[in-house]
């Protein structure tokens, strides 16, 4: 029976918890908005790390700006990640914005959407039975 989940799963989920309370905690970047971290996908190797982030209140324009920075500082935050993690090597991290949150956000609003013109014509029609 093989393993459920292999050592890069593992190791990026930690990942994650520790990028969580680093950027919580130790970035202190005025640049920045309200940054999660919704996701870490490392290599097999685990050598390099893809850091999927939303940023919340932001149009298009801050999010770039906002994944912009968090690549530039992100020596620094490597830094305060390998203080926490027990790796012999930490990966190179890599930020990119996840564009599920706004998916489903406008999936949400269409869907409401569509609900709210489903009851508008439910009431039309009950109101021309009526006559």
């Amino acid at each position: 029976m093989g393993k459920e989940f292999g050592r890069s799963q593992r190791v990026a989920s930690e990942m994650q918890k520790e990028l969580a309370s680093i950027m919580l905690r130790d970035v202190k970047d005025s640049r920045l908005g309200f940054v999660t971290i919704n996701d870490v996908e490392l290599s097999k190797d685990l050598a390099v790390a893809k850091i999927f982030v939303t940023v919340l209140n932001a149009d298009n324009a801050g999010k770039a700006a906002n994944v912009k920075v968090l690549n530039e500082i992100s020596p620094f935050i490597r830094h305060e990640l390998a203080k926490r993690m027990r790796l012999r090597h930490i990966s190179e991290l890599h930020f990119y914005y996840d564009n599920s949150f706004d998916t489903g956000m406008r999936v949400a609003a269409l869907l409401h959407e569509l609900e709210g013109g489903k009851s508008a014509a439910a009431g039309a029609d009950h109101s021309e039975q009526d006559d």
